[in-house]
């Protein structure tokens, strides 16, 4: 069936299904682009994955103001911090509730031992829970809050202390972030005392502004409103929907018929028809991200400098850009985007120049035909629209200086976990930051700590971990600026990366939304949000 269309039967058909709730005042339908690979936070690091939990179901000791990167009390009413920064107090709210679902009732409000055994888990490998139930938390680990976190401690039901081992200057944002999500202490213990500890990742219980009903893969995800919700301002949907539709004409399609009122990740090419529609809106800002090619150094012949050096010079990004992210992209030549305080403006990049890139091949012993495997994301990004028209100009470009790309794409969940252990050569990824902090990037994506997580080009340099590690303890800012920068001349000496775009983000959604705000970090939030009756 041709997918860039919408019969009349299957629209009819499709309406028959949704109707009954697109029509409902308080119901929300968004289309989203994948299918998440599961509903605890702390086990990935995609924004498919914390937009289905961590936006929905769970809650955070803090959290970010809606639409910014500044921080506010969430589960945590206020905090006080040592002088030496190593000690952290969190005074918790009173009276929150988790849910109610049909496989969990709860017994007790939230309170202290719901945090540590979030915490506790997280930072013991022989935590009871992590043998009953495989986790990785590759977020935590990436960015070294597993060092980092010396103890966790109960004052009373409503105190809990952090110990630290060493400063982490961006401490109270990492746990704004969703892999920081709050589980339920008592709900863990039902699930390993029935045996179905796997169940935390598939019926989730939080504290959340929105209740997990039910998941159908590849299809629908349906959750309703949490009417105990302990902020009761940021419930105004009865139900909420996310319809999964990975094929962007498909989902334009959805938004303009109003099977959906909210849709993520628009192809460049759809935003003027989406604008002169009467009954849409498209929100835009400046992108907090940067879509980029990974190099796995540890698979030869990308573990030669002069390889990477040589794939990098004979991209021709600005040809890129101009097909893939039209309007919307801007020549990225850092690893940060400009927005992110400590960018170093100075860094440029290596010119253009195929010929260069040959000779360069030629000095590294790599004969032509070579085969390297460049895999492309199957999934729409802001970071990255169109990953595999933008692996065949890749591809083109390489096969112009003797290397043959054998593109390989995977489902979403599949790619991520496959990257994880290694199996790419090269692979097109995208980051949008977390938590405003120069570290979610230098560190989450490059850091020695993150090479079995989020470092998908496996770099190590210890002159570039120890620049990076040093400004995470540091709580001077300018030193930090200071440290930062030299880290980024150095990735870009090494070059485990090509930076392509940065990219504007584009949220499309029906008239009737309304109070709707664009993250910075890239998800896509529905508490506060109403549609107008």
């Amino acid at each position: 069936m041709d997918r860039t269309t919408v019969k009349p039967l299957l629209l009819a058909l499709t309406l028959a299904t949704i109707a009954p709730f697109a029509q409902a005042a308080t119901t929300l339908v968004y289309c989203s682009e994948a299918s998440p690979a599961g509903f605890d936070p702390s086990q990935y690091t995609s924004g498919t994955d914390f937009d289905a939990s961590a936006e929905t179901v769970f809650n955070r000791l803090t959290q970010f103001k809606r639409g910014g990167t500044e921080v506010e009390p969430g589960l945590a009413t206020s905090w006080e911090v040592s002088s030496d920064g190593l000690t952290y107090i969190f005074h918790l709210r009173d009276g929150v509730k988790f849910h109610t679902t049909d496989y969990f009732t709860p017994s007790r409000d939230f309170n202290a031992d719901d945090v540590l055994f979030t915490f506790l888990r997280l930072l013991d490998p022989k935590n009871v829970f992590r043998k009953a139930y495989p986790a990785e938390s590759p977020y935590f680990t990436d960015m070294g809050l597993n060092t980092t976190i010396k103890s966790v401690d109960k004052l009373d039901e409503h105190t809990v202390r952090f110990s630290l081992n060493n400063i982490d200057a961006a401490f109270v944002q990492n746990l704004a972030m969703s892999f920081a999500s709050i589980q339920s202490a008592e709900y863990t213990a039902q699930l390993l005392k029935e045996g179905k500890a796997s169940d935390l990742n598939q019926k989730p219980v939080g504290t959340g502004p929105f209740v997990f009903k039910r998941y159908q893969k590849d299809s629908q995800i349906r959750y309703s409103a949490n009417r105990a919700y302990w902020k009761p301002e940021d419930v105004k949907l009865d139900n909420l929907i996310f319809s999964i539709t990975p094929d962007a004409a498909v989902r334009l399609q959805k938004l303009k018929t109003g099977e959906c009122q909210v849709s993520g990740y628009p192809r460049p090419a759809d935003i003027e028809v989406m604008e002169q529609d009467p009954n849409l809106r498209v929100l835009k800002q400046a992108g907090f991200n940067l879509g980029f090619l990974a190099y796995n150094v540890t698979h030869p012949p990308l573990n030669q400098l002069k390889v990477r050096q040589a794939l990098d010079m004979a991209i021709d990004k600005p040809a890129i850009i101009k097909a893939v992210y039209q309007s919307a992209g801007q020549l990225a030549q850092n690893a940060l985007p400009p927005a992110q305080w400590s960018y170093d403006p100075n860094i440029k990049d290596a010119p253009y120049d195929p010929t260069k890139a040959k000779a360069l091949l030629k000095e590294a012993g790599v004969a032509p035909g070579t085969t390297i495997n460049l895999w492309a994301m199957t999934v729409q990004r802001a970071s990255n629209p169109n990953a595999r028209m933008s692996a065949q100009m890749i591809q083109q470009d390489w096969a112009k200086v003797g290397i043959t790309a054998n593109i390989v794409s995977y489902e979403w969940g599949e790619y991520i976990k496959r990257a994880k252990n290694g199996e790419h050569d090269a692979m097109i990824y995208g980051w949008t930051g977390d938590n405003g902090d120069p570290d979610n990037w230098l560190g989450v994506l490059y850091s020695c700590a993150a090479v079995k997580g989020s470092n998908y080009a496996k770099w190590c340099d210890p002159a570039y971990d120890t620049l990076i590690q040093q400004a995470k303890v540091s709580t001077d800012k300018q030193q930090r600026v200071k440290l930062y920068q030299q880290a980024q001349q150095i990735l870009k000496q090494q070059v485990p990366i090509t930076p392509i775009a940065n990219s504007t983000v584009f949220q499309p959604l029906r008239k009737e939304v309304v109070d709707f705000k664009i993250s910075p970090f890239g998800l896509t939030p529905f508490y506060g949000v109403g549609i107008n009756k």
